[in-house]
């Protein structure tokens, strides 16, 4: 356990010029008398650690130290060659630098550790699209990865329904969801989320496109952004995607459920939305003396909600809307008159 605490601290202080006491603490989840006692130990064992005294001191690590990857053991090495996502690094044009990544690091590792590669991709893959959906790759992904790697901005032509607009954009980030492509961007000071295969035209601000001007010293220059370092890509994209579900569940929908029809709801709706719509009524009026439950859905139209709770069959009994209850009516004759 120690052993590992001190090598991820000679991690850390290689990735950064030096780190308080408090960010150690913090990172390492000890105590700050942990972390100089820690200090201590890996100066005793020949690691240069310098301490920065002062108000803005710290750790850092001198003289260019750089510890080795022999240390990795056989679930580190193997979750490492794990975490890629091989067809999301084609599709942005870094295969060749992965594979030489790999092959770098399996070069460090212990000759018996050297099958890691090999045994993790037999046996794990990531496969991101969506059932009955053929991926496609956006023309211009590549361009905008590109821009998103090195922090430039771009001029970007997005079509918006049927209208094309143009936008100055800050690219900061990519999500991969369900094998669609998404940009996440900061434009006026704000972060949005742009489908990419949406874009028409991607072109690096301040940067001559024409062919043969790269290196003819014509000037120009592409414009770099500096980056905001609170921004979190995962929590940001978490909450837009939240944000997204919550606004197309525009109307609401009571029906009556069985047991049964309880545990199928999450599978045939919106799965968060069809819990909270359980939980509310479990924790109020709860279940009849039939054991049905009765719980106020939200759903994105009576038309969704008709294709959905289809599936429910039986297990389901629509109350409101009555529009759509006369609906539900109408297809149990008709489907009753193909069996009768």
């Amino acid at each position: 356990m120690r052993a590992a605490r001190l090598i991820k601290m000679v991690l850390l202080l290689q990735t950064r010029p030096s780190m308080t006491a408090a960010e150690l603490a913090r990172e390492l989840e000890v105590s700050e008398r942990t972390v100089a006692r820690d200090v201590l130990s890996l100066s005793e064992a020949g690691v240069p650690v310098y301490a920065d005294r002062g108000r803005a001191g710290g750790y850092r690590l001198i003289g260019g130290y750089r510890t080795r990857l022999t240390g990795l053991g056989r679930s580190e090495a193997e979750a490492l060659f794990l975490s890629g996502v091989p067809s999301a690094l084609r599709e942005m044009g870094l295969a060749d630098a992965a594979s030489a990544a790999r092959l770098k690091v399996s070069a460090a590792l212990l000759p018996e550790l050297r099958d890691a590669a090999t045994g993790v991709a037999q046996r794990f893959h990531l496969d991101a699209p969506a059932w009955y959906q053929e991926p496609e790759t956006p023309a211009l992904l590549p361009e905008i990865a590109d821009a998103v790697w090195d922090d430039r901005r771009i001029t970007a032509c997005y079509l918006r329904k049927d209208t094309e607009v143009e936008r100055e954009l800050e690219p900061y980030g990519l999500v991969l969801k369900a094998g669609v492509w998404y940009l996440a961007a900061r434009t006026q000071g704000d972060y949005r989320v742009y489908r990419v295969d949406r874009f028409t035209s991607v072109a690096v601000t301040g940067h001559d496109n024409t062919p043969g001007t790269e290196d003819a010293g014509t000037g120009n220059t592409a414009e770099r952004f500096t980056r905001d370092t609170t921004f979190d890509l995962p929590a940001f994209w978490a909450e837009r995607a939240a944000q997204f579900a919550r606004s197309i569940l525009r109307e609401e929908v009571t029906l009556r459920l069985s047991a049964s029809g309880v545990r199928q709801l999450p599978y045939v709706t919106e799965r968060t939305a069809a819990r909270e719509a359980i939980a509310r009524a479990r924790s109020g009026d709860g279940p009849d003396e039939q054991g049905r439950l009765t719980v106020t859905l939200a759903v994105e139209s009576a038309d969704v909600a008709y294709a959905q709770l289809l599936a429910l069959g039986p297990e389901g009994e629509i109350l409101a809307p009555p529009e759509l209850r006369a609906r539900f009516a109408a297809a149990a004759h008709r489907t009753a008159a193909l069996y009768t």
